[in-house]
Protein backbone atom coordinates (compact mmCIF):
# COMPACT_ATOMS: atom_id res chain seq x y z
CA UNK A 1 0.00 0.00 0.00
CA UNK A 2 3.11 2.56 0.57
CA UNK A 3 4.88 1.28 -3.09
CA UNK A 4 4.05 4.82 -4.85
CA UNK A 5 2.64 6.84 -2.55
CA UNK A 6 3.22 10.71 -2.47
CA UNK A 7 4.64 11.38 0.68
CA UNK A 8 3.77 14.63 2.46
CA UNK A 9 6.67 16.69 4.08
CA UNK A 10 4.38 18.78 6.25
CA UNK A 11 0.53 18.55 7.13
CA UNK A 12 -1.93 20.92 9.13
CA UNK A 13 -3.55 20.13 12.40
CA UNK A 14 -5.63 22.73 14.11
CA UNK A 15 -3.90 25.33 12.11
CA UNK A 16 -0.30 24.15 13.42
CA UNK A 17 2.50 22.29 10.83
CA UNK A 18 4.00 19.52 11.54
CA UNK A 19 7.04 17.96 9.54
CA UNK A 20 6.62 14.20 8.76
CA UNK A 21 8.88 12.01 6.26
CA UNK A 22 8.49 8.25 4.71
CA UNK A 23 9.06 6.60 7.86
CA UNK A 24 5.89 8.54 9.93
CA UNK A 25 3.54 7.97 6.61
CA UNK A 26 4.63 4.09 6.61
CA UNK A 27 3.76 4.00 10.37
CA UNK A 28 0.55 5.56 10.22
CA UNK A 29 -0.26 3.17 6.74
CA UNK A 30 0.76 0.07 9.03
CA UNK A 31 -1.31 1.37 12.00
CA UNK A 32 -4.27 2.14 9.62
CA UNK A 33 -4.28 -1.45 8.35
CA UNK A 34 -3.82 -3.28 11.91
CA UNK A 35 -7.52 -1.04 12.82
CA UNK A 36 -9.19 -2.40 10.01
CA UNK A 37 -8.07 -6.15 10.43
CA UNK A 38 -9.24 -5.72 14.37
CA UNK A 39 -12.28 -3.73 14.13
CA UNK A 40 -15.70 -5.14 14.24
CA UNK A 41 -19.40 -3.70 13.96
CA UNK A 42 -22.05 -4.17 16.10
CA UNK A 43 -22.04 -4.87 20.09
CA UNK A 44 -19.71 -6.92 22.11
CA UNK A 45 -22.31 -8.91 23.57
CA UNK A 46 -25.77 -10.34 21.93
CA UNK A 47 -28.76 -9.77 24.06
CA UNK A 48 -31.74 -12.08 23.64
CA UNK A 49 -35.22 -10.66 23.41
CA UNK A 50 -36.80 -10.27 27.00
CA UNK A 51 -38.27 -12.00 29.31
CA UNK A 52 -35.71 -14.91 27.90
CA UNK A 53 -32.32 -14.50 29.86
CA UNK A 54 -28.88 -13.50 27.94
CA UNK A 55 -26.78 -16.68 28.24
CA UNK A 56 -22.55 -16.02 27.94
CA UNK A 57 -20.46 -19.47 27.96
CA UNK A 58 -16.88 -18.46 28.82
CA UNK A 59 -14.49 -20.82 27.90
CA UNK A 60 -10.58 -21.35 27.70
CA UNK A 61 -7.37 -23.12 28.60
CA UNK A 62 -6.50 -23.16 32.64
CA UNK A 63 -4.89 -20.13 33.59
CA UNK A 64 -5.93 -17.78 31.15
CA UNK A 65 -8.39 -16.21 33.89
CA UNK A 66 -11.69 -17.14 32.97
CA UNK A 67 -13.07 -17.37 36.75
CA UNK A 68 -11.89 -13.89 37.48
CA UNK A 69 -12.98 -12.87 34.13
CA UNK A 70 -16.33 -13.82 34.52
CA UNK A 71 -16.67 -11.85 37.47
CA UNK A 72 -15.25 -8.67 35.88
CA UNK A 73 -17.59 -9.06 32.67
CA UNK A 74 -20.37 -9.38 35.48
CA UNK A 75 -19.37 -6.03 36.77
CA UNK A 76 -19.16 -4.19 33.61
CA UNK A 77 -22.75 -5.73 31.84
CA UNK A 78 -24.04 -4.12 35.71
CA UNK A 79 -22.51 -0.87 35.59
CA UNK A 80 -22.42 -0.10 32.15
CA UNK A 81 -25.57 -1.93 30.64
CA UNK A 82 -27.89 -2.23 33.42
CA UNK A 83 -28.10 -5.74 33.46
CA UNK A 84 -28.57 -8.32 36.54
CA UNK A 85 -26.17 -10.91 36.21
CA UNK A 86 -25.95 -14.46 37.73
CA UNK A 87 -22.18 -15.88 37.79
CA UNK A 88 -22.77 -19.76 37.32
CA UNK A 89 -19.85 -21.47 38.99
CA UNK A 90 -19.47 -24.88 36.36
CA UNK A 91 -15.75 -25.13 37.26
CA UNK A 92 -15.70 -28.24 39.82
CA UNK A 93 -12.39 -29.22 37.98
CA UNK A 94 -9.64 -26.69 39.50
CA UNK A 95 -9.53 -26.52 43.36
CA UNK A 96 -10.67 -23.35 44.91
CA UNK A 97 -12.28 -21.88 41.41
CA UNK A 98 -15.86 -22.27 42.78
CA UNK A 99 -14.78 -20.29 46.30
CA UNK A 100 -12.99 -17.71 44.28
CA UNK A 101 -16.11 -17.16 42.52
CA UNK A 102 -17.76 -17.04 45.20
CA UNK A 103 -15.69 -14.35 46.47
CA UNK A 104 -15.51 -12.03 43.60
CA UNK A 105 -19.12 -12.39 43.19
CA UNK A 106 -19.56 -10.82 47.08
CA UNK A 107 -17.15 -8.16 46.24
CA UNK A 108 -19.30 -7.04 43.15
CA UNK A 109 -22.88 -8.00 44.76
CA UNK A 110 -23.92 -10.14 42.09
CA UNK A 111 -25.21 -13.59 43.00
CA UNK A 112 -22.99 -17.05 42.22
CA UNK A 113 -24.92 -20.48 41.97
CA UNK A 114 -23.53 -23.33 42.44
CA UNK A 115 -23.93 -27.39 43.13
CA UNK A 116 -21.53 -29.51 45.88
CA UNK A 117 -20.28 -31.88 43.41
CA UNK A 118 -22.46 -31.46 40.98
CA UNK A 119 -21.34 -32.33 37.34
CA UNK A 120 -21.22 -29.25 35.47
CA UNK A 121 -24.03 -30.04 32.93
CA UNK A 122 -26.23 -30.12 35.64
CA UNK A 123 -25.44 -27.17 37.41
CA UNK A 124 -25.40 -25.16 34.18
CA UNK A 125 -29.11 -26.40 33.69
CA UNK A 126 -30.18 -25.71 36.79
CA UNK A 127 -27.90 -22.37 36.85
CA UNK A 128 -30.40 -21.10 34.01
CA UNK A 129 -33.33 -22.04 35.75
CA UNK A 130 -32.17 -20.74 38.92
CA UNK A 131 -31.93 -17.50 36.91
CA UNK A 132 -35.27 -17.50 35.75
CA UNK A 133 -36.24 -17.69 39.43
CA UNK A 134 -34.58 -14.82 40.52
CA UNK A 135 -34.81 -12.94 38.04
CA UNK A 136 -31.88 -12.63 36.69
CA UNK A 137 -31.53 -10.98 32.99
CA UNK A 138 -27.81 -12.43 32.37
CA UNK A 139 -26.43 -15.84 33.10
CA UNK A 140 -22.45 -16.19 33.01
CA UNK A 141 -21.33 -19.52 32.49
CA UNK A 142 -17.61 -20.06 34.15
CA UNK A 143 -16.49 -23.76 32.81
CA UNK A 144 -13.64 -25.34 33.72
CA UNK A 145 -10.05 -24.49 32.12
CA UNK A 146 -8.65 -26.91 29.76
CA UNK A 147 -4.90 -27.68 30.37
CA UNK A 148 -4.53 -29.19 26.89
CA UNK A 149 -6.99 -29.60 23.56
CA UNK A 150 -8.34 -32.59 25.50
CA UNK A 151 -11.81 -34.41 23.82
CA UNK A 152 -12.93 -35.56 26.71
CA UNK A 153 -13.54 -32.14 28.65
CA UNK A 154 -13.98 -30.54 24.48
CA UNK A 155 -17.25 -32.85 24.39
CA UNK A 156 -18.64 -31.69 27.78
CA UNK A 157 -18.40 -28.22 26.70
CA UNK A 158 -20.50 -29.22 23.71
CA UNK A 159 -22.52 -30.89 25.76
CA UNK A 160 -23.54 -27.32 27.71
CA UNK A 161 -23.37 -25.51 24.97
CA UNK A 162 -26.38 -27.49 23.37
CA UNK A 163 -28.37 -28.03 26.56
CA UNK A 164 -28.18 -23.70 27.78
CA UNK A 165 -27.95 -22.56 24.05
CA UNK A 166 -26.35 -19.06 25.23
CA UNK A 167 -26.12 -16.30 22.66
CA UNK A 168 -22.39 -15.47 23.30
CA UNK A 169 -19.33 -18.12 23.56
CA UNK A 170 -16.47 -16.10 24.74
CA UNK A 171 -12.96 -17.78 24.19
CA UNK A 172 -10.70 -16.63 26.92
CA UNK A 173 -6.98 -15.95 25.42
CA UNK A 174 -3.78 -14.91 27.71
CA UNK A 175 -2.18 -12.52 25.96
CA UNK A 176 0.98 -13.66 27.40
CA UNK A 177 0.69 -17.66 25.41
CA UNK A 178 1.56 -15.59 22.12
CA UNK A 179 0.76 -17.22 18.75
CA UNK A 180 0.02 -20.72 20.97
CA UNK A 181 -3.37 -19.17 21.43
CA UNK A 182 -3.90 -19.51 17.26
CA UNK A 183 -4.14 -23.01 17.73
CA UNK A 184 -6.54 -22.85 20.52
CA UNK A 185 -9.09 -20.57 19.05
CA UNK A 186 -8.78 -23.10 16.36
CA UNK A 187 -10.16 -26.08 18.37
CA UNK A 188 -12.79 -24.54 20.37
CA UNK A 189 -14.40 -22.21 17.51
CA UNK A 190 -14.23 -25.43 15.16
CA UNK A 191 -16.26 -27.00 18.05
CA UNK A 192 -18.18 -24.40 19.80
CA UNK A 193 -18.50 -21.80 16.72
CA UNK A 194 -17.20 -19.07 19.24
CA UNK A 195 -19.12 -15.07 19.21
CA UNK A 196 -16.30 -13.38 20.07
CA UNK A 197 -12.70 -13.64 22.04
CA UNK A 198 -11.77 -11.35 25.53
CA UNK A 199 -7.74 -11.20 25.83
CA UNK A 200 -7.00 -11.15 28.97
CA UNK A 201 -3.55 -10.12 30.98
CA UNK A 202 -2.69 -7.13 28.57
CA UNK A 203 -0.67 -5.21 31.48
CA UNK A 204 1.85 -7.83 31.84
CA UNK A 205 5.11 -7.35 28.99
CA UNK A 206 3.16 -8.75 25.91
CA UNK A 207 2.15 -6.46 23.50
CA UNK A 208 -1.15 -7.98 22.17
CA UNK A 209 0.21 -9.60 18.68
CA UNK A 210 -1.57 -12.65 19.40
CA UNK A 211 -5.08 -10.77 18.98
CA UNK A 212 -3.99 -10.59 14.85
CA UNK A 213 -3.53 -14.08 15.03
CA UNK A 214 -6.76 -15.31 17.09
CA UNK A 215 -8.99 -12.08 14.92
CA UNK A 216 -7.40 -13.80 11.39
CA UNK A 217 -7.72 -17.14 12.18
CA UNK A 218 -11.30 -17.65 14.01
CA UNK A 219 -12.76 -14.58 12.19
CA UNK A 220 -14.44 -13.41 15.35
CA UNK A 221 -13.35 -10.25 16.97
CA UNK A 222 -11.88 -9.49 19.83
CA UNK A 223 -14.91 -7.92 22.42
CA UNK A 224 -13.33 -7.03 25.70
CA UNK A 225 -9.66 -6.86 26.76
CA UNK A 226 -8.63 -7.23 30.40
CA UNK A 227 -6.03 -4.60 31.70
CA UNK A 228 -5.43 -5.50 34.85
CA UNK A 229 -5.67 -7.95 37.86
CA UNK A 230 -8.62 -5.52 40.00
CA UNK A 231 -11.60 -6.62 39.17
CA UNK A 232 -12.80 -3.27 37.23
CA UNK A 233 -10.37 -3.66 34.76
CA UNK A 234 -11.90 -5.55 31.96
CA UNK A 235 -12.68 -2.53 29.25
CA UNK A 236 -14.37 -2.75 25.51
CA UNK A 237 -11.68 -3.55 23.00
CA UNK A 238 -10.26 -0.94 21.09
CA UNK A 239 -8.45 -1.46 17.86
CA UNK A 240 -7.38 1.64 17.38
CA UNK A 241 -5.63 1.37 21.11
CA UNK A 242 -4.22 -2.26 20.32
CA UNK A 243 -2.69 -1.23 17.38
CA UNK A 244 -0.60 1.64 19.15
CA UNK A 245 0.63 -1.21 21.38
CA UNK A 246 1.88 -3.19 18.82
CA UNK A 247 3.46 -0.78 17.08
CA UNK A 248 4.92 0.32 20.73
CA UNK A 249 4.01 3.89 19.95
CA UNK A 250 1.87 3.35 23.50
CA UNK A 251 -1.32 4.35 24.08
CA UNK A 252 -2.55 8.08 25.59
CA UNK A 253 -5.72 7.21 25.95
CA UNK A 254 -5.84 3.86 28.06
CA UNK A 255 -3.75 5.89 30.40
CA UNK A 256 -5.68 8.64 30.83
CA UNK A 257 -8.42 6.68 31.80
CA UNK A 258 -6.13 4.90 34.07
CA UNK A 259 -5.33 8.17 35.57
CA UNK A 260 -9.06 9.65 36.02
CA UNK A 261 -9.40 6.18 37.87
CA UNK A 262 -6.66 6.62 40.26
CA UNK A 263 -6.39 10.29 40.78
CA UNK A 264 -9.03 11.98 43.22
CA UNK A 265 -10.31 15.25 41.10
CA UNK A 266 -10.13 17.02 44.91
CA UNK A 267 -6.74 15.73 45.78
CA UNK A 268 -5.05 16.91 42.00
CA UNK A 269 -6.83 20.55 42.47
CA UNK A 270 -5.48 21.31 45.95
CA UNK A 271 -2.10 19.75 44.54
CA UNK A 272 -1.93 22.05 41.64
CA UNK A 273 -2.68 25.12 44.66
CA UNK A 274 0.21 24.44 46.04
CA UNK A 275 2.18 23.94 43.22
CA UNK A 276 1.41 27.02 41.98
CA UNK A 277 2.07 28.76 45.34
CA UNK A 278 5.69 26.53 45.54
CA UNK A 279 4.67 24.35 47.83
CA UNK A 280 4.82 20.57 47.23
CA UNK A 281 5.89 19.00 50.02
CA UNK A 282 6.68 15.08 50.91
CA UNK A 283 3.16 13.90 52.08
CA UNK A 284 2.24 15.29 48.80
CA UNK A 285 4.59 13.24 47.08
CA UNK A 286 3.75 10.19 48.73
CA UNK A 287 0.16 10.54 47.93
CA UNK A 288 1.25 10.71 44.11
CA UNK A 289 3.09 7.76 44.71
CA UNK A 290 -0.24 5.61 46.10
CA UNK A 291 -1.71 6.93 42.80
CA UNK A 292 0.89 5.74 40.23
CA UNK A 293 0.59 2.06 41.79
CA UNK A 294 -3.24 2.16 41.65
CA UNK A 295 -2.41 2.60 37.69
CA UNK A 296 -0.58 -0.75 37.65
CA UNK A 297 2.70 -2.03 37.45
CA UNK A 298 5.08 0.39 36.61
CA UNK A 299 6.28 -0.89 33.65
CA UNK A 300 2.86 -1.01 31.73
CA UNK A 301 2.14 2.81 32.73
CA UNK A 302 5.45 3.80 31.03
CA UNK A 303 4.64 1.73 27.95
CA UNK A 304 1.56 3.92 27.25
CA UNK A 305 3.74 7.01 26.51
CA UNK A 306 4.57 7.40 22.98
CA UNK A 307 8.04 7.05 22.82
CA UNK A 308 8.84 6.26 26.39
CA UNK A 309 9.49 1.64 25.33
CA UNK A 310 12.60 2.98 23.67
CA UNK A 311 14.25 5.46 26.37
CA UNK A 312 13.63 2.55 29.36
CA UNK A 313 16.41 0.54 30.49
CA UNK A 314 17.63 -2.31 29.15
CA UNK A 315 15.31 -5.35 30.09
CA UNK A 316 12.56 -3.02 30.91
CA UNK A 317 11.28 -1.29 33.98
CA UNK A 318 11.86 -4.24 36.78
CA UNK A 319 10.79 -5.34 40.36
CA UNK A 320 13.71 -3.29 41.43
CA UNK A 321 12.52 0.45 40.37
CA UNK A 322 9.36 -0.48 42.08
CA UNK A 323 10.67 -1.44 44.93
CA UNK A 324 13.01 2.19 44.88
CA UNK A 325 9.47 3.60 45.04
CA UNK A 326 7.80 1.59 47.80
CA UNK A 327 11.21 2.35 49.84
CA UNK A 328 10.56 6.24 49.36
CA UNK A 329 7.17 5.96 50.35
CA UNK A 330 8.11 4.08 53.45
CA UNK A 331 10.66 6.67 54.21
CA UNK A 332 8.02 9.38 54.17
CA UNK A 333 5.72 7.00 56.16
CA UNK A 334 8.14 6.70 58.95
CA UNK A 335 8.77 10.10 59.25
CA UNK A 336 7.49 12.55 61.76
CA UNK A 337 6.27 15.99 61.07
CA UNK A 338 8.99 18.15 61.81
CA UNK A 339 11.56 15.72 59.58
CA UNK A 340 9.65 16.29 56.77
CA UNK A 341 9.77 20.00 56.90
Amino acid sequence: KAVGQVVETAVKSKKRKAKIGPAEQFVKICQDELESMMEFEGEPVEFAKRPKPTGIMMVGLQGSGNTTTSAKLARLLETTNARKPLLVAADVARPGAIEQLQVLGEQIDVPVFSIPGGMPLEICKSGLAHAKKLKCDTVIYDTAGRLAIDERLMKELDEIRNAVDPQNVFLVVDAMIGQDSVKTAKSFHDLLGLSGVILTKLDGDARGGAALSVREVVGKPIVFAGIGEQIENLEQFHPDRMAGRILGMGDVLTLVEKAQDAVDEKKARRLEAKLKKNKFDLEDLRDQLKSLKKMGPLQSVMEMVPGMGNMMPEGGMGEGQERQLQRMEACIDSMTPKEQI
